[in-house]
């Protein structure tokens, strides 16, 4: 119990080889290698190993699993160097003193009147690629040696937020056949797009330096870019964008968050806005949702809606996982994804995913049971369920058209 009380505030990943994993599914011994000798210390059942992994991310969140030869087969410069690490979230594999410039796009900033606008998705990924690119250059680095990698691979990584938010939008359920195969569309879209501008980028004012030793040589005259896209938890910048994180399905619809000492209640949005259309947002249905943060059994909502604003605990979690694939097979750095299981998901449920994520060939792979952290930032409701509906009144008390205006 000590031992969840240290690095509270840090994520941790073990990278495993496909070795190791391979030993896992077929139940060998594996070799525990000294990495400043390169010899064997000794020789361990690889599921051994792999039990204790599993027990400690369903007991704290942590550890995650870098799959790095995975990351390492998509190395886009593998005569410089190989891939050791990511960033702390994962979603950034980098050599050594390498750094990465990354954005995200607010999806929510794209939705015309129930639909997509793919115009201007392209004008945003083109000027955000030339965004990024340009930090390199005014960007001022700590040492030496990270300033001669950054600007020798010229690493971009563009991607997005407000994922769940636009599903919401456009009625389409998380997880559902439909939200993957738009997942898969609009991540290659941008992937593509950002790509066909990086070039244009290195045709007008050159490519990285460490080009014609990339496996693009042979493909392209000029980039501008080693990699150009990346999914990032997006933590911090989606709660000022005033949009869902990353590509997570929502937390729940009414929820707690604990900021700087203090707990405030957040209501989505979307939900709102859904809401007041359909004469729902009442402050007896929202001190009902603050109960448990979902629509599942409050009585007169329509059941497509329920399906529409399903929470992060409601999807199942091999859904959780199939949506990051779908991202991971669009993007070239990887993606930051956490599969929420239950506080009641077994430790063969942890497993089971992680295995999953290995042949799925995700990069990396994350689970967080809920409750196996005393300090989590975001909790459902219990501490709200109090609340009377005068003050779930006042809340409203400045709202227009249906809808608080954040």
């Amino acid at each position: 119990s000590k031992r969840k009380n240290i690095l509270t505030n840090f994520n941790l990943s073990v990278a495993v080889t496909d070795t190791y994993m391979e030993s896992v599914l077929k139940n060998k011994k594996f070799e525990l290698i000294n990495p400043r000798t390169k010899t064997a210390v000794k020789s361990i059942p690889a599921r051994e190993l792999f039990d204790i992994i599993c027990q400690c991310a369903w007991e704290t969140g942590d550890p995650g699993i870098i799959f790095i030869d995975e990351i390492n087969r998509k190395n886009p410069v593998p005569e410089i160097g190989t891939i050791e690490a990511t960033n702390p979230c994962g979603e950034q594999p980098l050599l050594n003193y390498e750094s990465c410039n990354l954005g995200s796009i607010n999806l929510t900033k794209i939705v015309d009147s129930g639909s997509i606008n793919w115009e201007k998705l392209k004008q945003i990924v083109q000027l955000a690629t030339r965004f990024l690119d340009d930090v390199i250059d005014v960007n001022h680095y700590p040492i030496k040696e990270i300033e001669q990698m950054t600007l020798a691979s010229r690493k971009i990584g563009l991607g997005i937020m407000g994922w769940a938010d636009l599903l919401a939008e456009l009625e389409i359920p998380y997880g559902s056949k439909e939200s993957l195969k738009l997942a898969e569309k609009l991540m290659d879209f941008i992937n593509t797009t950002a790509l066909e501008y990086s070039i244009y980028l290195g045709k007008i004012k050159g490519s990285f330096p460490d080009f014609k030793r990339s496996i693009y040589r042979a493909q392209f005259d000029a980039l501008r870019n080693c990699t150009r896209t990346t999914i990032a938890p997006t933590g911090t910048i989606s709660i000022i964008a005033g949009c869902s994180s990353g590509i997570e399905p929502f937390f729940a619809i009414a929820y707690g968050r604990k900021l700087a000492g203090s707990s405030i209640f957040e209501i989505n949005p979307v939900w709102e806005r859904k809401a007041a259309k359909l004469k729902l947002l009442r402050p007896e249905i929202t001190a009902e949702i603050l109960k448990t943060g979902s629509l599942k059994n409050i009585k007169g909502i329509p059941a497509h809606i329920k399906n529409v604003f399903k929470t992060a605990l409601e999807i199942e979690p091999q859904h959780h996982l199939l949506m990051q694939a779908a991202f991971q097979r669009h993007t070239d750095n990887a993606v930051s994804k956490t599969i929420n299981l239950p506080e009641n998901a077994t430790i063969q449920m942890v497993k089971n995913i992680f295995i999953s994520a290995y042949r799925m060939k995700c990069k990396g792979i994350t689970i967080f049971r809920y409750g196996s952290k005393s300090s989590q930032v975001l909790y459902l409701g219990e501490d709200f369920s109090q609340l009377d509906y005068l003050q779930i009144g006042e809340h409203f008390s400045g709202c227009t058209k249906g809808y608080c205006n954040y």
